[in-house]
């Protein structure tokens, strides 16, 4: 599908252009196997549309015989989906899905009323040295469907539209923007992109979803006289046209969507608009009520304390 591009000054110079409302920089956290940067929630921002969890894994570089080993944990109410840039990891679920996770391709696991998974490094992929960088978000699902049937979807690269001129790249991974659709199933008005612009290009952001953000992975990009640097969230207000001006090369993370028909808690991996749903999910895993992973059952994250 064709995307017609006008060219357009620095966003100082449009009225209808929105301020940046937030900008996050996002919490490091060294889980051991590598480093992530945990930039939603945070105390600036709970949530960008449905999107309540955002996390900037490496860029890292695994030794041989090294890997990542996420042992089974439950979820339950939201989405949640990997994207990486780089490498490879391997997810195992409890409806028996086992799907390598590579760079560009759309795999979305939709919690629902409760589903386990795993995330781990294969055998033959930890023999070598690799490296790894990707994006993990979670995204709250409406309170229609927070019991929805659990799911996995998996779409190659080759299923995602894309948009592309001079100087800009843009993957859409999930809901509607640009004039394009994304093939996999979503449960509210959204957006999920992932945007590559050369220096000096601009992209503006989609005007029909009311909230919207930009994550810088890499590179600098500048919204009228203001520049963000990697690794940083750029939330705007509602309304108006958001557009973003590459000053290097960059990467971005495009996401938003309605806001959220609630608020949400989240407790260790499970969100919910129940907080009593949230009590009933710790009672159930730490009773072994959950259903196990086939392949991948001898063991699993205990409940925290």
């Amino acid at each position: 599908m064709s995307y017609h591009h006008v060219e357009l000054p620095a966003c100082r110079h449009r009225p209808d252009t929105p301020h940046i409302a937030t900008l996050i920089a996002g919490k490091a956290k060294d889980l051991g196997e590598m480093v992530v940067r945990r930039v939603l929630p945070s105390l600036e921002r709970r949530s960008i549309g449905p999107f309540i969890f955002f996390d900037h894994m490496g860029p890292t570089t695994f030794e041989p015989g090294q890997g990542i080993d996420v042992r089974p944990h439950p979820h339950i109410n939201l989405a949640t989906v990997t994207y990486l840039f780089e490498g490879e990891i391997f997810h195992r679920d409890s409806l028996g899905f086992a799907q390598p996770i590579q760079p560009g391709a759309i795999n979305w696991m939709t919690a629902g009323r409760g589903i386990v998974h795993s995330e781990r490094t294969r055998p033959e992929v930890r023999a070598s040295r690799r490296g790894l960088h990707g994006i993990q978000a979670w995204l709250a699902l409406p309170r229609a469907h927070e019991e929805t049937e659990p799911a996995f979807v998996h779409h190659p690269v080759t299923d995602l539209p894309v948009l592309e001129r001079p100087g800009v790249f843009v993957r859409l991974l999930a809901g509607e923007a640009f004039g394009m659709k994304a093939p996999v199933e979503v449960f509210s008005s959204l957006f999920y992109a992932e945007a590559r612009l050369e220096a000096g290009a601009s992209l503006e952001l989609p005007d029909e979803h009311a909230e919207r953000g930009v994550y810088v992975v890499e590179g600098t990009v500048a919204c009228g006289d203001e520049l963000v640097k990697a690794p940083h969230m750029i939330v705007f207000d509602e309304g108006g046209v958001p557009i973003v001006r590459a000053e290097t090369d960059v990467r971005l993370m495009l996401l938003g969507g309605e806001p959220l028909d609630g608020p949400r808690q989240l407790w260790w991996n499970f969100v919910s608009s129940r907080p009593e749903r949230i009590e009933q999910a710790k009672r159930d895993w730490r009773e072994e009520r959950f259903p196990t992973i086939p392949g991948d059952d001898r063991e699993r994250i205990p409940l925290p304390e």
